[in-house]
């Protein structure tokens, strides 16, 4: 069995084959296993050392092979490993990292980062210590667009870095998608809420860094296809925040490299992979999916429940085959 991905989904599904007899091999694109539970949680929520690297050990213990640095698309691929390498079924778990961007002007000016990208050079890649050489924008002032929990976490990780950091969110309080308790801690903080606006411009000085933004104010209309009040624009409610660093959180999808790259793999126009809910199989036969890389970015809870509802369905498939 080959599981890609590292991630909830994949350890999940690779533990509980391994528990059923099957040689297990875990592809990780990544130098380190855990997946969005390493480089996409900050410490300070969830401790790496006690959670992630504990969930690792647990799966190495039960004869789990873990390949780390293998880009599947690039360095093989889901065919290859099938036909080549002997692997008799697949399952990809490769999770939702690819972001997404509003498309305004300055967003390529130096000092814009995705969400998913700031937190990797933070958490992954350990940013925030002095003694690790990580190349990260210690922003003195910061502006994160969106209203996630990954936007809590991004500006949760920007003031632990010291900065002055701002929140800028298109609708109100009562429309923010993230939990309760991350606003809470957010604000509890001191990290300043700029609710009902929304950017139109990255600012940038003479030497192509990020200088400021250009924000509007809006107002909410009627509810739109989300069941949510459609933002409206307030015309002659321009302003300017002083920034110089701006870190988009949007959200994600999955990155085609996968998809693109395996004949006969059907995905929806988001970019997810269409699998069964109920056992994770996909178009492909002997090639299952689960997580974010099925649902979009989604919880670490529904991902692990579908990394084991795969296992189940790939027992049933290789049973049945033999």
């Amino acid at each position: 069995m080959a599981v890609i991905g590292s991630g909830p989904a994949g350890l999940t599904c690779a533990g509980d084959l391994a528990k059923r007899g099957y040689a297990v091999t875990i592809f990780e694109a990544l130098h380190e296993p855990g997946g969005v539970l390493v480089y996409g949680i900050p410490d300070f929520r969830l401790p790496k050392e006690a959670v992630a690297a504990h969930e690792v050990e647990n799966v190495k213990k039960l004869g789990v092979e873990i390949e780390t640095n293998v880009v599947i698309g690039k360095s093989t691929t889901i065919d290859e490993l099938i036909t080549e390498e002997g692997f008799d079924a697949v399952f990809i778990g490769s999770g939702a990292g690819l972001p997404k961007f509003m498309g305004i002007p300055g967003e390529q000016a130096n000092g814009v980062f995705s969400a998913n990208e700031y937190l990797t050079r933070n958490n992954l890649m350990k940013a925030f210590l002095d003694d690790y050489d990580t190349p990260i924008q210690r922003g003195k002032k910061v502006a994160v667009v969106g209203g996630g929990n990954v936007a809590m976490d991004a500006a949760r990780t920007a003031l632990r870095l010291g900065a002055e950091t701002y929140i800028v969110y298109r609708r109100s309080e009562a429309e923010l998608p993230a939990r309760v308790e991350e606003v809470h801690h957010a604000k509890e903080e001191g990290i300043e809420f700029h609710l009902l606006t929304n950017p139109t411009e990255i600012l940038v000085n003479e030497d192509g860094w990020v200088r400021g933004i250009k924000c509007v104010k809006m107002e909410l209309g009627e509810p739109d296809e989300s069941g949510r009040r459609r933002p409206i624009v307030i015309p002659g409610s321009e302003y300017e925040i002083e920034v110089d660093t701006v870190i988009m959180s949007l959200g994600t999808s999955p990155n085609p490299l996968i998809s693109s790259t395996t004949e006969g793999l059907a995905v929806n126009r988001w970019q997810c992979i269409i699998a069964d809910e109920a056992n994770g199989a996909t178009s492909k036969e002997g090639v299952y999916a689960g997580g974010d890389a099925v649902t979009g970015a989604a919880t670490v809870i529904l991902a692990m429940g579908a990394g084991k509802a795969a296992a189940a369905g790939i027992d049933e498939y290789l049973s049945c085959s033999n």
